[in-house]
């Protein structure tokens, strides 16, 4: 961000609004997907393959040289609409392969998620070591998004649990909610989500503001971003195969209660004048903060019927992106009026709405 910051001439505002630019297009790619059951109804393979290569096409408009604010955001939010051939039929793919053991494999799926996000961080860290520019950034990941969509296509073809729907189905996204087991799997995802998008986003923000209170302190913001965002993949894994021994739905409120506090103790770890349990602290929460994802994918799978799977992911993930900008926004707000170390502290609003989503169906499967 800071390098387009500079090459563009654009304010530090636009973090937010940049960043909110590709969740709001993933959340008009998945509506549109929900509404037109697509998911359902064509072969998530291929959807996968179309969505990976113009997704991979429209993220090298970022480099036109007479991109402005308006022109950057118009192609973040397409390569967010692409993005809804990714993720959720992603998961719709691991759905139709995986009858038992759903909540381990979504743990690879969603973990792969994980390191791909912050794979760029990493790639901006190697970009400053052998002096590449920050187009290469998007040159690697639109290299990978094509080559991620052959491999889907050419690999894994549609699987042995696929129910596919004969016809489009309008009224399916407001259908699935009205199984009350369904609703509350989808309601912990969502407090869930207001945490997640929005602490990955100002990772980077928090590291600088140590920094800049300490400049002392000697560590990379790009690699600890990666580090504190690419763990949670593991996380991720790790989480899946716990939740086999003591239950999906427990693995998952205990990681969101986790990560809930450390919203709230969090103040009191950035103003403190350690960089080892700063850096600790945020690898820590990093990983809570993401393995129950993969978690309440599988409990909105396995609560919604094999017809409609492909379509009750995506709507879900579509609200759970649209909370996203609102958590993501909020935090851009308050980050001009108060000090950096208190932003976190509004996100613990999403894992107590979570929790109690969850746990006021004791009958959830899962």
């Amino acid at each position: 961000m800071p390098d387009l910051f500079a090459e563009f001439g654009l304010s530090s505002n636009a973090l937010g609004h940049l960043t909110s630019a590709v969740q709001f297009g993933f959340i008009t790619g998945t509506l549109t997907f929900a509404f037109l059951t697509i998911s359902d109804r064509f072969s998530p393979s291929k959807v996968f393959l179309i969505c990976a290569l113009l997704g991979g096409i429209i993220n090298l408009g970022t480099l036109l040289e007479s991109n402005g604010l308006y022109s950057l955001i118009l192609f973040r939010f397409l390569t967010g609409f692409s993005l809804a051939g990714i993720y959720p039929v992603g998961m719709k793919i691991a759905a139709d392969y995986f009858d038992k053991g759903l909540g381990r494999s979504l743990g690879y799926l969603v973990g792969a998620l994980v390191l791909g996000t912050a794979f760029p961080h990493l790639l901006k860290k190697i970009s400053g070591i052998i002096e590449l520019e920050w187009r290469s950034v998007i040159y690697f990941t639109s290299a990978l998004a094509s080559i991620g969509g052959f491999l889907i296509y050419f690999l894994v073809p549609d699987g042995p649990y696929r129910s596919k729907r004969q016809k489009p189905d309008l009224s399916l996204i407001f259908k699935v909610f009205k199984n009350n087991d369904f609703r509350s799997a989808a309601f912990g995802y969502f407090g869930h989500m207001w945490e997640l998008y929005a602490f990955w986003a100002f990772v980077p923000v928090i590291l600088a503001f140590y920094k800049n209170m300490h400049p002392e302190a000697n560590f990379s913001i790009a690699f600890i971003s990666f580090l504190v965002i690419g763990l949670g993949g593991v996380a991720c894994v790790i989480g899946g195969y716990i939740s086999e021994k003591v239950g999906v739905k427990k693995t998952a409120g205990f990681s969101l209660f986790l990560s809930g506090s450390c919203c709230l103790i969090s103040p009191f770890i950035f103003f403190m004048d350690s960089e080892i349990l700063l850096i600790g602290f945020l690898i820590f929460w990093g990983l809570v903060v993401v393995a129950d994802s993969p978690l309440f994918s599988t409990l909105v799978a396995k609560n919604a019927e094999a017809e409609s799977r492909g379509t009750a992911l995506t709507i879900v993930n579509c609200v759970g992106f649209s909370i996203t900008i609102f958590s993501i926004q909020l935090l851009n707000y308050f980050d001009g009026i108060l000090s950096p170390a208190f932003l976190f502290i509004f996100l613990s609003i999403g894992p107590v709405f979570g929790l109690i989503g969850l746990f006021r169906k004791p009958k959830l499967k899962g």
